[in-house]
């Protein structure tokens, strides 16, 4: 860190932590001492202004009676590490769209952030041009478990989607082929895959979906002032190699009706006091906003769910599309 060790001697971590850690130490002061060894990842702040990623192990000392006499850290440079994560990071969100769509009669907003730099949660758009003149669809799915091994499964299962989209069948067909493939790379690894598809026909005034493990996505009427639940059968991808997959459909699409698609690290989130984020609370939000557009509502979600976890770092990767009808069918 450029410091030589009498200028070292005396510091605690908080001193040499940037902002953001700094918080998180504070936040979670009395926590971590009172644990026997805890585990967390920050950054320091060299001498020299730069910022070196490190993880920190660290343990009470006690004597021969028990007592605590103190603590002790073990604390690792995670810096070339880091650098080889968040270069895999900038060619994963790469794999996300970069640009919203443009929909006739929608407006569609979607994003993903990873808990750590590269992380196991994923959305797309497909339009009709490269689905044999599908509708437009969204497909937002999540792979258990984050990290680098949920990443290269989530680019997987990726790659083949869209290119079973590319051709000709229905979203029924597409999902069952997709959990078929994906089935034989992931069953060994004790991992699965979540997975909500969906496609949005005005003209025809249809919404079809397939559910595939993965939490309902919620369709909010403004005018009655009430949620539904867009639920359907099927087990997640990557269970069970044979399991055919059944589409949903429902009609009487209004303007002014929005669409939610999530992953569970939105709901399951939880602040300092072990409370959760939970669906009630995100319904709320799309209530309190929807006379917005899908981006200011989008964000609100987003920035509502870091006050509330605040002084906690979030543990599961969180991805949320948006859809909101924009004309009547």
């Amino acid at each position: 860190m450029g410091y030589t060790k009498k200028e070292l001697m005396g510091k605690k971590p908080m001193d040499l932590a940037d902002d953001e850690f700094r918080r998180f130490l504070l936040a979670n002061y009395t926590e971590c001492l009172t644990r026997e060894y805890r585990e967390f990842e920050g950054n320091f702040i060299a001498k020299d202004g730069r910022k070196i990623p490190v993880l920190i192990h660290g343990s009470i000392l006690r004597n021969d009676e028990g007592d605590i006499i103190g603590h002790m850290a073990f604390i690792t440079d995670m810096t070339e590490y880091k650098k080889g994560l968040i270069l895999a990071g900038e060619v994963q969100k790469a794999f996300l769209p970069q640009t919203k769509p443009d929909i006739h009669g929608l407006d569609v907003a979607g994003k993903n952030i990873s808990c750590d730099e590269i992380g196991g949660d994923y959305f797309d758009y497909f339009l009709p041009h490269e689905t044999h003149q599908r509708p437009f669809s969204v497909v937002v799915g999540d792979i258990t478990g984050h990290g680098v091994d949920a990443a290269l499964l989530m680019t997987t299962a990726r790659a083949f989607l869209r290119m079973r989209a590319a051709r000709p069948g229905t979203i029924a067909h597409i999902v069952t082929d997709m959990n078929h493939h994906l089935t034989k790379d992931i069953l060994h690894a004790g991992r699965f895959m979540t997975l909500f598809f969906m496609s949005i026909d005005l003209k025809n005034d249809s919404l079809c979906w397939v559910r595939a493990g993965h939490d309902p996505a919620i369709l909010y009427d403004p005018y009655k002032d009430d949620y539904d639940m867009l639920s359907g059968q099927g087990i997640a991808l990557g269970i069970d190699e044979d399991s055919f997959y059944k589409g949903n459909r429902r009609r009487g699409l209004k303007k002014g009706q929005i669409i939610t698609i999530g992953t569970d690290g939105i709901w399951e989130s939880r602040n300092k006091k072990g409370e959760m984020f939970g669906k009630k609370r995100l319904m709320e939000i799309i209530r309190k906003n929807a006379d917005k557009q899908a981006d200011n509502i989008l964000n609100s979600v987003y920035d509502e769910l870091e006050c509330f976890t605040r002084g906690r770092r979030i543990e599961d990767d969180i991805t949320l599309v948006i859809i909101k009808i924009t004309d009547n069918p």
